[in-house]
């Protein structure tokens, strides 16, 4: 992302959270052109181009309606969606492509120890991130709003022991094509992942949350067979290693609201909003 695109991002950003905030003012596209000191014109075409729709479409797919409607009308369960075969769009992604593998016992008991992990930094849709793998899998991925040294130490804090050598391997390439428009071309992602067996099980079944979708804490904690356990979900959810790849942004609150999340709430609903879209527009 060059200094242009990085400025036009923050402005696309800026201008969300200021419809956010002016929600019931109906602001109109001149207000919101004017707070990122646009022309109305280039502003529309700025965000059609980020987006994929105008910012009073994306405003509403962030709206409490559009949550409780997806929440409501979605049949079927997470387990259902796992089992189909076949890419119909964007909906069906994680379910096809992406595989936990867990870390043996050894590896997880002495923190990387023997583990080669590249690492590299990227820019995403949503901010700067990093993203790390081992031989066999993505192991992490988080934004770097900080700055790449506490990212970096950040993910050394998760496997102290490990030997880190900063290189873009194809495990890497493969997972950043999540970012873009033609996920048709994604190779099969696989994810090597520290966590205990119960936090695993969780983040499988986000996996099989679609594109678009959404699903709640106790949602999850009934699929995966502990339906009073939606504190620990919830806890195993705030400790999802992989950001966007494994989409713990997509578990809202019963009630419609977003809720918290690791790297940000607004964030959230932001990649919320920009998933509703690019599932919209494949469908259409």
């Amino acid at each position: 992302m060059n200094e242009q695109q990085r400025l036009n991002y923050d402005r696309i950003a800026s201008a969300i959270e200021y419809l956010k905030a002016n929600y019931q003012a109906h602001p109109s596209l001149e207000d919101a052109a004017a707070h990122v000191h646009l022309s109305p014109f280039h502003f529309q075409r700025m965000f059609q181009d980020w987006a994929g729709v105008s910012p009073k479409q994306f405003l509403q797919f962030l709206s409490l309606e559009h949550a409780r409607h997806l929440l409501k009308d979605q049949r079927a369960t997470l387990l259902d969606t796992a089992v189909e075969t076949g890419l119909s769009g964007t909906s069906r992604l994680h379910d096809l492509f992406l595989k936990i593998e867990g870390m043996t016992p050894g590896e997880y008991k002495n923190g990387g120890e023997s583990l080669v992990i590249h690492y590299s930094f990227a820019e995403s849709p949503f901010g700067q991130i990093i993203v790390a793998s081992t031989a066999k899998g993505i192991c992490h991925m988080a934004f770097a709003d900080h700055g790449r040294d506490i990212a970096f130490a950040e993910l050394k804090a998760r496997f102290p022991h490990a030997e880190y050598i900063q290189l873009v391997d194809q495990a890497q390439q493969n997972a950043l094509f999540i970012f873009g428009q033609d996920w048709s071309k994604l190779d099969k992602i696989k994810l090597h992942l520290k966590g205990s067996p119960f936090q695993i099980r969780v983040w499988e079944t986000l996996l099989r949350v679609p594109m678009g979708g959404l699903t709640t804490y106790s949602g999850l904690a009934e699929e995966i067979g502990h339906p009073k356990a939606a504190r620990a979900v919830g806890s195993a959810v705030g400790a999802n290693p992989v950001a966007f790849l494994i989409p713990c942004h997509r578990v809202i609150r019963a009630t419609g609201e977003t809720g918290q999340y690791h790297w940000g709430a607004f964030r959230k609903e932001v990649m919320l909003g920009w998933e509703a879209a690019k599932t919209t527009a494949t469908q259409n």
